[in-house]
């Protein structure tokens, strides 16, 4: 893979990622490119999904539940054409999105099992330069994730009811932040966009309509190739990436 920004040295494979975000297709939107890399590369990636999805139909007359099967359906098959592992869940309601405990110890349950080296998240701060990235879900979304990755997951004492289940502690080294309003690592996704396109096709409810999404997909990314400092003509994701830990300092995200 190809990483650009000058605050960020090379990343090394890892074995597990957990991507979280609000709704179906957010984290294909977003980030599809560099799951398609990282999968191909051996990485694990699991998704795990908030909302039901059923708020996001171009039909008013399809029933919420009608929708947010399809919603799902079309999210595993997305999933499937970029490599993920495993798609988790939760099926709150879609617009309804609020930060509290009771998600939180459902994003720290699934962190806990998981055991990622690696977390992708929404970002909870308002990108103004592109209104689609200030949807309330998204950003509700990246502050619990935030919230559950710390200090939740590490933390022995937060929610004893997964101690006994067996979810012990967890830190989670690394995280990526979509739709960060201070992108500061962008990955060149320019010969994996025809899988990042095939998995956003796959979420036909969304984007059948849309005959020019080839063009303002690859528009977006070349924007983002160029504020990255990639050459002319390639298209790039952009994440800021945060490290939980100093240098040197052992983690427990072992199986």
């Amino acid at each position: 893979m190809t990483y650009a920004g000058p605050a960020q040295p090379p990343f090394g494979r890892v074995d597990r990622v957990l991507a979280i975000a609000a709704h179906p297709d957010d984290t294909d939107f977003k980030a599809g490119g560099t799951i398609a890399q990282w999968t191909a590369a051996g990485t694990e990636v699991t998704y795990l999904v908030l909302t039901d999805g059923a708020a996001g139909g171009e039909d008013p007359a399809v029933p919420r539940a009608e929708l947010a099967a399809v919603r799902e359906a079309e999210q595993r098959a997305a999933a499937d054409a970029l490599g993920v592992k495993e798609v988790v869940f939760l099926g709150l309601p879609d617009g309804e999105l609020t930060v509290g405990l009771e998600l939180r110890r459902e994003i720290t349950r699934v962190i806990r099992r998981v055991r990622p080296q690696r977390a992708l998240i929404q970002s909870p701060e308002i990108n103004w330069d592109f209104l689609p990235d200030v949807h309330p879900d998204h950003r509700a979304a990246g502050e619990a994730a935030l919230a559950a990755l710390y200090p939740d997951a590490r933390n022995p004492r937060a929610y004893p009811e997964l101690l006994s289940e067996g979810l012990r502690p967890c830190v989670v080294p690394e995280i990526w932040v979509m739709t960060s309003p201070r992108p500061d690592t962008w990955v060149d996704v320019t010969d994996v966009f025809d899988r990042k396109l095939a998995a956003l096709r796959a979420h036909t409810s969304q984007t059948a309509h849309r005959t020019d999404l080839a063009d303002g997909i690859r528009s977006r990314l070349r924007g983002q190739a160029t504020a990255g400092g990639l050459a002319d003509g390639r298209l790039a994701e952009a994440f800021q990436v945060i490290r939980t830990e100093q240098a040197g300092r052992p983690v427990d995200s072992t199986p």
